[in-house]
């Protein structure tokens, strides 16, 4: 082969490998995108409706593995997180924050409780009659939320398979926080241009 050539190849063999270590890199330590499926997080997150979730907001894990070897301040009340489906592990959900480590959780005729305050959620919104009421879904509760552990809700309350029917989300099973919309559409025809690059609230 002309030398020319093998140095060439060699040079762009050894670009992508780089490339591919840095994309493993972000993927694993940075950034992760995601896409919503479903309308759990209505109307704050839409279906298709494309994310950026930031890997690092709660410390660093081993690739692969729910092994933490830096932790940071973990969630807080209202952060919108991404983790590993309890039911499945190979899923990921998306839900927000409502209760952290030491925490009771109420709900009584669909009004969440924290610590018998009433939650002022402005993000939430309800499609079923309050005169529908459904156990765990509108009355639930009271519980503690152990050490370790958290409760998420999604947004769309009645149309929301949350902490209220699987339980809990462990810590190290967060895969990061939901930080910026970088895509949304409805299809091909319907891109929501409006809604690229916001924040995720």
């Amino acid at each position: 082969m002309n030398p020319r050539w093998q140095t060439m190849l060699k040079e762009y063999a050894e670009a992508l490998l780089v490339a591919l270590v840095l994309a493993f890199f972000i993927r694993s330590f940075v950034v992760q995108a995601f896409k919503i499926p479903s309308g759990s997080m209505l109307q704050t997150l839409q279906i298709g409706d494309h994310l950026l979730v930031t890997k690092f907001a709660y410390g660093i894990k081993i690739p692969f593995t729910n092994i933490l070897v830096w932790e940071r301040e973990g969630p807080q009340h209202g952060d919108i997180i991404v983790f590993e489906f309890p039911e499945d592990p190979s899923k990921d959900f998306i839900k927000r924050v409502i209760g952290v480590p030491g925490d009771v959780i109420e709900v009584k005729d669909k009004q969440v409780f924290r610590n018998g305050i009433p939650l002022d959620e402005s993000y939430i919104q309800h499609t079923d009659s309050a005169h529908n009421s459904v156990p765990r879904r509108d009355n639930f509760g009271p519980i503690m939320v152990p050490e370790g552990k958290y409760f998420s809700m999604g947004d769309n309350r009645d149309e929301s398979y949350d902490s209220r029917f699987w339980g809990f989300v462990e810590r190290n099973k967060i895969e990061g926080k939901a930080f910026i919309l970088y895509w949304s559409w409805e299809s091909l025809t319907n891109i929501r241009w409006n809604r690229i690059g916001q924040f995720v609230e």
